[in-house]
């Protein structure tokens, strides 16, 4: 068969970090919940299908109240650096009329305020001074595991610290119970891709923090939409909380994904060094990278080496899955069980000792 000749335009758009395959209908639909596959769990109930509020395509941002408005929940006060320095930039120029995604020309990493090397809360090796935040109960674990493990010398239970990471999967949760079984952080599914909002979101992450659970918001990477199209609509849905932890790109590959493009590794990178850049900018937090065996060894091995890690490591420890690689997260189970969950949950432990932990948030989340 005669093969077509594809425009130049076409192979030069395809070549950039901010170009995008996904151009049909669902495309367009802001605020539905996402088609993809993101957490090892299954449902194990109906899931509840919460408004997700405000749908409009456009960003509402109002400079004159310095408000930002997120999608879902109406204006927020913006008394922060981050929000002053985006409104300053904007004062000095021509104001565009303001949209979730403007195009942009992919490039290359930009200092930061915060540019320099993560100190890992690791055992042993802590270089992290006392934060001056409250300190909040850390309570043991007791969760239990319908496909438990043996991790060999170094097991779960021996880390002093554990949390969970939820989506729309685990439905209604009762976060007061689950923090007493042990889930002293929570890591809670908020976007994917550009246009999909996790209709559990803000349910999960307003009574997340009133049980006084430390949580963060977790993106998943779409390899089909521009970079920067994901980062804005991450921000447009995540509120700026200095209580919160660090914001988290997931990165892996999704045999369920309709997004079957695969990348190079310098490609990978940039697209991910763009939108993590954009995050740090806005939250003031350099964010946390959470991969799996197969991405990481295609695209991550001895990358980003001052990004803090969350790794996913179900059947051996991580220091045999990722033997070059200091962890910050590591993912354990995607089967746990716990009080307070229907159904499984994933299981999560912190690198470090209660200390080590208190030390962490006392700094916000940065190393």
């Amino acid at each position: 068969m005669r093969r077509s000749t594809v425009p130049a335009f076409v192979l030069a758009c395809l070549s950039l970090t901010g170009c995008t395959s996904n151009s049909g209908p669902d495309a367009l639909v802001a605020g539905l919940p996402s088609k993809e596959v993101t957490n090892s769990v299954t449902p194990s109930a109906p899931v509840p299908q919460a408004s997700v509020g405000q749908t409009d395509q456009r960003v509402a941002l109002n400079t004159k109240q310095h408000q930002e408005v997120l999608a879902w929940g109406g204006p927020m006060p913006a008394g922060s650096p981050a929000f002053a320095a985006v409104d300053k930039q904007m004062s000095t120029q021509q104001r565009p009329e303001p949209v979730i995604a403007p195009p942009v020309v992919p490039q290359a990493r930009v200092n930061l305020p915060q540019d320099r090397p993560v100190q890992l809360a690791m055992a042993g090796s802590v270089a992290m001074s006392a934060g001056s935040s409250a300190r909040s109960r850390v309570f043991r674990p007791a969760f239990s595991d319908a496909k438990p493990i043996n991790f060999g010398r170094v097991q779960p239970k021996h880390f002093e610290v554990h949390g969970v990471d939820v989506s729309r999967w685990q439905a209604n949760i009762d976060w007061e119970r689950l923090r007493t079984r042990g889930a002293n952080f929570a890591f809670i599914k908020a976007t994917d891709g550009g246009d999909h909002l996790d209709p559990m979101f803000r349910t999960n992450w307003e009574r997340a923090k009133a049980a006084g659970v430390r949580r963060g918001a977790y993106h998943f990477f779409y390899w089909c939409r521009p970079a920067s199209h994901q980062a804005d609509w991450f921000i447009r849905n995540v509120p700026r909380d200095p209580d919160a932890l660090p914001p988290v790109i997931d990165v892996e590959y999704n045999g369920e994904s309709s997004c079957k493009m695969r990348l190079s590794r310098a490609q990978v990178l940039e697209k991910m060094q763009v939108f993590m850049d954009r995050l740090e900018r806005h939250y003031g937090k350099r964010p946390i990278i959470y991969t799996a065996p197969d991405f990481y060894k295609d695209h991550l091995s001895g990358e980003l080496r001052d990004y803090p890690f969350w790794l996913r490591a179900v059947a051996q420890h991580p220091s045999r899955v990722y033997p070059d690689r200091k962890w910050l997260f590591w993912q354990y189970s995607g089967s746990g069980l716990s009080h307070g969950v229907e159904g499984k949950i994933d299981l999560n432990v912190f690198n470090g000792r209660e200390e080590d932990w208190h030390r962490w948030i006392g700094r916000g989340g940065n190393g």
